[in-house]
């Protein structure tokens, strides 16, 4: 047996947690039959690029969350609570990184999610996907505080993201986390936003349609919501719009109709975890 202090490099997910005492969360879940995303997806492979399933996700949750500022929002304190609700659509995206040879979750904030196209959002997964964090301007701070004392770092983790009026722009309006490229079919997670969402594979299983059994690709999605911020109701609103969001992707066209750029070439990313 050995035992070793924690590693240095996962003290900023130490003071993520510590930030989530607060939260109070509800889960929901959906299937979301994946036929339209699939045949967007093959149409571009056919011409030698790729879209990851999560570019798909982030491009939908970007408009939808922005017809629903409400939930587009953070909130603080709790004798004098005030909700902050932001005007830009900004998506926070876990991954799978390894830093000074530990490995970790990191987090990349997507800005403008409301109005950037699908090759713009892919431009931007495939950029911190192929990154190396010990080298990216992106995480240099996060360099310096995992080198910092472990107070210090703390104290300087909340200044930099709880605050209301910098918290949108450094922490994102909501959370997408996947675990889609291993075997699992789902999960739940709180990225401590007011809407966070689960990933988990896309399977062919069987559906019902007129009737009759048929073969789909399904993803199961999970949506966590803080409860403080919106109730139930607006989530379920949320989690069905990109649910339809995403099962009416035409395959020439995003979901407001303008015809879908080419992104550049990139293989299916390994991107994050819990």
């Amino acid at each position: 047996m050995r035992i070793s202090p924690v590693a240095r490099q996962r003290r900023h997910t130490f003071f993520f947690l510590d930030q989530l005492r607060d939260f109070s969360p509800v889960f929901l879940d959906a299937e979301v039959d994946m036929t339209a995303v699939r045949r967007h997806r093959a149409a571009a492979r056919a011409d030698g690029h790729r879209y990851s399933v999560v570019s798909y996700l982030l491009r939908v949750t970007g408009r939808v969350l922005a017809a629903h500022p409400d939930a587009n929002a953070a909130i603080s304190g709790r004798l004098r609570a005030r909700v902050a609700r932001y005007d830009r659509v900004n998506g926070k995206l876990t991954l799978d990184k390894t830093v000074d040879g530990q490995r970790v979750v990191l987090a990349a904030v997507l800005p403008d999610l409301h109005t950037a196209s699908l090759d713009d959002i892919q431009r931007q997964v495939d950029h911190y996907r192929d990154g190396d964090p010990d080298e990216m301007p992106e995480f240099a701070l996060l360099r310096k505080l995992h080198r910092a004392p472990t107070l210090l770092g703390r104290a300087v983790f909340r200044l930099g993201t709880r605050p209301l009026r910098r918290r949108g722009d450094a922490f994102g309006t909501f959370a997408v986390t996947s675990l889609g490229h291993r075997p699992v079919d789902s999960f739940h997670s709180v990225g401590g936003t007011t809407i966070t969402l689960g990933v988990g594979q896309v399977a062919d299983r069987p559906v019902a349609r007129d009737g009759r059994l048929a073969i789909a690709p399904l993803m199961r999605l999970s949506l966590a919501f803080d409860h403080r911020v919106i109730d139930g109701a607006e989530a379920a609103d949320i989690l069905t719009e990109i649910k339809s969001g995403l099962e009416s992707f035409a395959p020439a066209a995003d979901p407001d109709g303008a015809p879908a750029h080419r992104a550049e070439p990139t293989r299916e990313p390994d991107l994050e975890r819990a």
